[in-house]
């Protein structure tokens, strides 16, 4: 059976209607891939179109059940067509009858099939319909009346293994049994009650060496969390992941002690963004759940591309999310042992010299002229080195014979394997590059694929844990490790967290900066992690989210809406409100003398006593938001202030009406309201509205109003480009908002931390001094922050996200 690759049995089982992540999980494992792929050929063609999925997942079960058989079972031609023939048009239904007709077919001598024997065999065209069903379990139960109505629902897992096993019902689909024998039950037992609850004794926690590890299987209801349930919670207990070498598993225990210890590597290459967050998460958090380390590493192994801002910048980004690296270490620490290693290959005939150019290497591993991969795969000229020359030729690229291009060290891996990740990847190439780190002493630098696994060893990783665009490479992972002898740490795949609605490519944000549509790397709008920390978003908010949306091998594509009501609600529980008008309008109250002033409390956050209570003087000038006064008369959807409407003003005793309006004579734009307070008559306001007092009102600057950067959810697909997808209307500028004196206070006690925060698991401790911890809900307007420019002269506010609701009325 010849080898397809990666691209041609993604083609063959998405033809059959294999989704995405299904075909994932199949790859994962060469020898089904290849069966399940020559099975899908032998399909017959009218079939192409027609698959369902119970037809996919039978077709499966036989290539699973064809890969696990000894030589001596195997499956000749003509009866795999058979079977598969038979799954299509829909005779064999079940995988009881796939599986007696593979069994039939290994056991079956001659030349001839015998289709009726066939037939008779695995049930094909015997029909037991649920009403069968359920007759032959209540004559089964009448049978068994007295033992059933003695143990009850006890009874219930082997009563079930008995009744699937009576001949009659040989060949009945599996999905009538259960909620048969439940209605059946029901009517001679009644509901379940006290005489049916086990009790379970509490078992002693799982461990693997004297240390809480991860899958404990006690995990307790309060535990529960992205790190005990999913992908997380199915993972590996330490020391479980299998060595080629199992001696090394004992040293590594040894150093571990048996704890946890993950890494999280990102490359010193650019700002980290909304994505990053989930890997630091799903990294540090499950190491901290079950008591072990996580390394911040940083794979430093292309000095063309690092630059210190980068660095430091994800040392802030790891701390303001809450997390403490164990240990803050290098690629480049570790090039020394990288190069030993590196010999080593060489001299286990495992790694060549190899002097192609890169389109030299994509013919040789299959790639057409035109870019499609699948064409025939060779082996590279230089491939059949003699060791010794190898290791002469490498050294001279160490010590600068080669210039960048001229000369590369790859492996020697399987170039009949379906996976491109054994394609002879390249371990070292020649760069004449100083190193941030290492100066001038390396002319030649490892790959990714040569650097990642080994370093993971080196620092005993147990949990590898990194997205599913790497799941090809686990196979290259391990077989590295295996070739030279050392520890093999154990990679596993999640599915990435994507925004939809943004761009997160370092190429496009950087088009982005330099043609001036943006602030830059900071700049609110983007999802960098320096700028969703300026826009004020809470980390505790973003651990929270990632948690609620859990960890599986699946990608997580959120909308930008759902994303932004989850920062909405953990702001709502976090935040102290104040009267902040965004476009105001003065008005004046006749009836008010210059210095009459009245006291009103009002709670920062009603409902909770724990936020406490502030006070607003109310006099003869105050501002209200232009939008809550109408000129037009009579308007019943309207609530607020019109010339024929009073309103009521929070926390004020009396409502106020209008009496005249004064507008611009150039403009007509209203610049003043005249209005009574109605402190002489009692009068019941259909709505009450915010209010800042002229005499104590602190200017805003700058309110910059943010909202989605591109129109579309998928700006790349523009047919005129991204850049053709920006909103104009992303960011809003006011220049003349005010906002009550009680700002200065939150400000000064910011951040605002109630109890019930500090019991989530996910709450992180924000520290003071920071412009962006400096949050508050303005009133029908949302949620703000200071700004990173904003000074005491000159305040900045940068709107969070919106209401939950806009006030229409």
């Amino acid at each position: 059976m010849v080898s397809a690759s990666v691209e041609e049995l993604t083609k063959s089982f998405s033809s059959i209607g294999f989704e995405e992540p299904k075909i994932k999980e199949i790859l994962k494992n060469q020898k089904v891939s290849s069966i399940l792929d020559h099975l899908v050929k032998l399909a017959p063609p009218s079939s192409s179109t027609t698959w369902t999925k119970q037809e996919r997942s039978l077709l499966h079960n036989l290539a699973g059940l064809i890969n696990k058989a000894s030589p001596n079972k195997s499956l000749n031609e003509q009866y795999s067509k058979l079977i598969v023939e038979y799954i299509v048009n829909g005779n064999l239904k079940t995988n009881l009858q796939v599986e007696s007709a593979y069994k039939y077919a290994t056991a079956t001598t001659g030349a001839a099939i015998d289709v009726k024997d066939f037939e008779k065999q695995t049930g094909v065209g015997i029909v037991i319909t649920e009403d069968q069903v359920r007759d032959r379990v209540a004559k089964y139960i009448q049978e068994n009346l007295e033992t059933i109505q003695t143990e009850r629902y006890k009874s219930v897992p082997g009563l079930f293994a008995i009744i699937k096993n009576l001949p009659e019902l040989k060949w009945a689909e599996p999905k009538y049994f259960k909620p048969i024998i439940d209605q059946e039950l029901l009517k001679v037992l009644g509901p379940k009650d006290e005489r049916d609850v086990i009790k379970k004794e509490k078992k002693k926690s799982s461990k693997a060496t004297g240390t809480k590890t991860a899958s404990t299987a006690t995990t307790t209801a309060k535990e529960r969390s992205m790190f005990t349930e999913g992908f997380l919670g199915d993972l590996h207990r330490v020391g479980e992941n299998p060595q080629a070498y199992p001696e090394l598993m004992k040293e590594h225990l040894k150093v571990t002690g048996g704890k946890v210890r993950t890494r999280f590597p990102p490359e010193p290459n650019g700002y980290l963004h909304i994505g990053h967050s989930k890997a630091i998460m799903v990294n540090f958090g499950f190491a901290k759940h079950w008591d072990g380390v996580c390394y911040l590493r940083f794979d430093d192994t292309n000095p063309e591309a690092e630059a210190p801002e980068y660095f430091e910048s994800i040392k802030r980004m790891v701390d303001w999310l809450g997390f403490k690296p164990w240990k803050v270490t290098y690629s480049s620490d570790y090039f020394d042992r990288l190069y030993e290693l590196a010999e080593v290959l060489i001299e286990n005939d495992k790694g060549y010299i190899c002097h192609c150019t890169a389109e030299e290497i994509k013919r040789g591993r299959g790639i057409r002229e035109d870019g499609t991969p699948g064409g025939e795969r060779r082996a590279c000229v230089h491939r059949a080195r003699p060791i010794k020359e190898n290791l002469l030729e490498f050294r001279k690229m160490r010590d600068g014979h080669y210039k960048p291009g001229a000369a590369i060290l790859r492996m020697k891996q399987n170039l009949e394997s379906p996976s491109p990740q054994m394609w002879d990847l390249i371990a070292y190439r020649v760069l004449n590059a100083p190193h941030p780190r290492t100066g001038d002493k390396w002319k030649i630098y490892p790959t990714y694929d040569f650097t990642h696994c080994l370093v993971d060893s080196f620092e005993n990783i147990t949990h590898s844990l990194c997205t599913t665009e790497f799941y090809l490479s686990r196979e290259s992972y391990e077989w590295l490790c295996d070739q030279v002898h050392v520890y093999r740490p154990a990679q596993r795949e999640y599915g990435r967290l994507n925004i939809t609605g943004t761009i997160l490519s370092k190429r496009k944000i950087a088009k982005l900066v330099n043609g001036g549509y943006v602030r830059g790397w900071n700049d609110p709008r983007l999802f960098t992690l320096e700028a969703i920390r300026r826009r004020g978003i809470p980390p505790g908010a973003i651990l929270s989210f990632i948690n609620t949306l859990g960890v599986t091998t699946n990608d997580s594509n959120i909308q930008l809406v759902r994303f932004e009501s989850a920062i909405r609600k953990y702001l709502e529980d976090t935040t102290p409100r104040l009267m902040f008008v965004l476009d105001p309008i003065e008005v004046v109250i006749d009836n008010l003398t210059e210095d009459y002033s009245e006291s009103c409390v009002i709670p920062y956050r009603p409902g909770s006593k724990e936020f406490g209570d502030r006070t607003v003087v109310f006099g003869k000038k105050i501002y209200i938001e232009r939008s809550d006064f109408s000129e037009k008369v009579g308007d019943k959807e309207f609530f607020r202030l019109t010339p024929d409407q009073p309103v009521g003003l929070i926390r004020v005793p009396h409502t106020i009406s209008v009496k005249s309006v004064q507008k611009d004579p150039a403009t007509g734009k209203i610049i003043r309201i005249i209005a009574h307070y109605n402190n002489d008559v009692k009068i019941k306001p259909k709505t009450f509205i915010q209010w800042v007092p002229e005499k104590y009102a602190l200017k805003v600057s700058e309110t910059r109003v943010y909202d989605q950067l591109f129109k579309s959810e998928n700006p790349a697909a523009h047919p005129e480009g991204y850049l053709n997808d920006i909103n104009p209307e992303s960011e809003i500028v006011y220049k003349n908002s005010v906002i009550e004196p009680n700002f200065k206070h939150v400000v000064e006690n910011s951040p605002w931390v109630v109890d019930d925060a500090k019991k989530s698991e996910f709450y992180v401790a924000e520290k003071k001094g920071c412009k962006e911890i400096c949050r508050f809900q303005a009133m029908r307007v949302g949620y703000f922050t200071l700004d990173i420019e904003s000074t005491d002269e000159k305040v900045i506010l940068n709107r969070i996200v919106s209401l939950k609701d806009s006030v229409s009325k």
